[in-house]
């Protein structure tokens, strides 16, 4: 028997919010939820998921209506609601595309880019205080932290305070935090002329948290590297990674 993530008190958890979003009370979801788990974390073929989970192309049919439907992102968004905002942390991060996520036969978009590690997609995050995830966006990893900086900041809530590494060094960013009525702790570049005097050093060494981030998502094989053909698809399971973080909170 493979090892399950979902406890009883983890699972009432989740069930009470997807009741709330109009998913039927089935029996069988428990153990539909617990396959794409394990797809999650081991990174396998859908087709080799083991048989005590169902029959993999059910589960996999199911995950595919729950992301069309928006249903594993609303789970994520829905536990993220408890977030502590006064700081805010923002990084990106590359993930390996594996060779056979590549060439979908299809018009929707993959947010897979060449880059110098290959095929790659990124992932954009945002953590709060405790450095839990409340926000993402996955683009191609040709795509800059600094070009998708100001729609990340965008969807944030309120906070007192945004921090991010020197890759985010630029006045139109961090006008856009102003605007927000945030305070901006953006490290500038050595070649810069005003210097980095503003800098509260400080909360800025805390920037780790959203690094840890990264590294917890990464312990899901299925996040270290990119097997989903899709956007839609890969954002789904990013949404359950984040929601697996929160679960126990």
């Amino acid at each position: 028997m493979p090892r399950l993530m979902l406890t009883d008190e983890l699972w009432s958890k989740l069930k009470a919010i997807l009741l709330e979003d109009r998913v039927y009370n089935k029996l069988e979801h428990r153990q539909t939820l617990e396959g794409i788990l394990y797809r999650l974390r081991v990174g396998c073929p859908w087709r080799d998921l083991p048989e005590c989970f169902g029959l993999w192309n059910t589960i996999y049919r199911r995950f595919l209506l729950w992301s069309r439907k928006g249903v594993l992102m609303r789970l994520f968004k829905s536990l993220a609601q408890n977030s502590d905002t006064e700081w805010e942390f923002i990084d990106g991060s590359y993930v390996k595309a594996h060779q056979y996520s590549t060439g979908a036969a299809s018009e929707h978009e993959q947010a897979i880019a060449l880059s110098r590690g290959g095929n790659t997609s990124k992932i954009h995050l945002a953590v709060d205080s405790y450095g839990l995830p409340i926000e993402f966006i996955i683009t191609g990893g040709d795509v800059h932290d600094s070009k998708v900086a100001n729609e990340l900041i965008e969807l944030l809530p309120q906070s007192d305070f945004v921090i991010a590494d020197k890759g985010y060094d630029s006045e139109a960013i961090r006008n856009k935090v102003r605007e927000r009525n945030s305070s901006p702790v953006i490290p500038r570049k050595q070649n810069s002329k005003i210097g980095n005097g503003d800098i509260d050093w400080c909360l800025y060494k805390y920037r780790h948290l959203v690094e840890n981030a990264f590294a917890r998502l990464k312990h899901f094989r299925a996040i270290a590297t990119r097997y989903d053909k899709l956007k839609l698809q890969f954002e789904s399971m990013l949404a359950l990674a984040c929601s697996m973080i929160w679960l126990p909170m």
